[in-house]
């Protein structure tokens, strides 16, 4: 199908990796005359707003793109076209606070551990980092039922709640804490209890505008789109889309 005849792609996209694709996104629409919708979507967790909450309800999409454990969900539930899934970027998990507050070291377990301890209250995202954080670090460090957490619905709620003054910190990607208005970076958790997080794209089952699909993901996937995603607080893949 030739690129002048479609006229909208349908993307579903989680916070990780929105940073980027927003930057990214006008030189392609440009560049291919392909029109993209894009909505928004948390990659795990529970609620209506997930992704796979919203493909199971029947939410036209063409593409997704979303952290490699939701879009691993995604493909045992049948909802991905085989062979289709690309890698396109990697980002630690960091601490967000106030923009203008001090800086805290969060560099070593033990010093992040006090951090999360001192807080009246923290915000993790309910998707793939948050669950990480909450299932598998606060338990390992002893901590989880002598910490006050607010589990928000996306990255960007958990940063907003810094900024509001609502908690003290927010632990989430670092994807998501580059743009956030009011917080800065502390600083990376350190690497015994980090998670690279990967963020991949794929065409959805049933598409009819695959091709188009396909174009755009291999666009993200492109040295072109590196420098904007190594600007985003993000690690590029650069695997290019199979012919």
């Amino acid at each position: 199908m030739s690129a002048h005849r479609i006229t909208q792609l349908k993307v579903l996209i989680s916070g990780g990796f929105c940073g980027p694709y927003e930057k990214l996104l006008p030189e392609f629409e440009r560049t291919t005359g392909i029109k993209v919708t894009t909505g928004s979507g948390s990659s795990q967790g529970k609620g209506p707003q997930t992704i796979a909450a919203q493909l199971a309800r029947g939410v036209p999409v063409d593409v997704v793109i979303l952290s490699r454990e939701g879009l691993t969900e995604l493909i045992a539930a049948h909802r991905i076209a085989s062979g289709t899934d690309t890698d396109l970027a990697r980002t630690p998990i960091g601490v967000a606070v106030r923009a203008g507050a001090a800086k805290p070291d969060v560099s070593t377990v033990e010093a992040f551990k006090q951090i999360v301890l001192n807080s009246k209250a923290i915000a993790v995202p309910s998707s793939t980092s948050g669950i990480f954080l909450i299932e598998e670090v606060f338990p390992r460090l002893g901590i989880a039922h002598r910490i006050n957490v607010k589990i928000t619905p996306r990255g960007t709620d958990a940063a907003a709640m810094v900024a509001a003054g609502e908690v003290d910190v927010a632990v989430l990607p670092v994807s998501e804490i580059v743009y956030a208005p009011g917080v800065v970076l502390a600083g990376l958790i350190a690497e015994e209890i980090q998670l690279n997080q990967m963020f991949s794209a794929a065409v959805v089952a049933g598409s009819n505008e695959v091709e188009a699909a396909k174009r755009l993901i291999a666009f993200l996937a492109s040295e072109r789109a590196s420098e904007t995603i190594r600007n985003s607080g993000m690690e590029p893949l650069a695997k290019r889309y199979p012919d």
